[in-house]
């Protein structure tokens, strides 16, 4: 803020503006409102944004948390899908174990042999 040479001017012992000449002073508060309102204007820019921030935060946040939730689900349902392959591992099924096992070499096969005509 600029404040040489507004008193300039005034004669001596005139101090109703606290020895600050009338155009100077008004000038110096004009000036000080401007900056003012263009101070209020970014922090309303900066109070929005931050705002929206913390939305989209809300919403990442619920987005991990249904992921999460999926994402135990399939662990869940990976062991025990597991578990029943231990068990029929353990049996006397080994011809069905076989059979699976060479079934899904076969699709797998398939698969690869699709994408390579492609």
């Amino acid at each position: 803020m600029r404040r040489a040479g507004l008193g300039e001017g005034v004669p001596p012992g005139n101090y109703g503006n606290y020895g600050y000449a009338n155009s100077g002073y008004s000038a110096c508060e004009e000036e000080n409102e401007r900056l003012t309102e263009s101070l209020r204007s970014k922090v309303t820019a900066i109070k929005s944004l931050s705002i929206e921030i913390g939305h989209e935060v809300k919403t990442q946040n619920k987005l991990l948390a249904e992921m999460d939730s999926q994402f135990d689900s399939t662990t869940g349902f990976l062991g025990k899908t597991m578990g029943k392959l231990k068990i029929l591992s353990r049996g006397s099924q080994t011809k069905l174990l076989c059979y699976m096992m060479l079934f899904s070499l076969f699709v797998f096969f398939i698969i690869y042999w699709i994408i390579k005509l492609r």
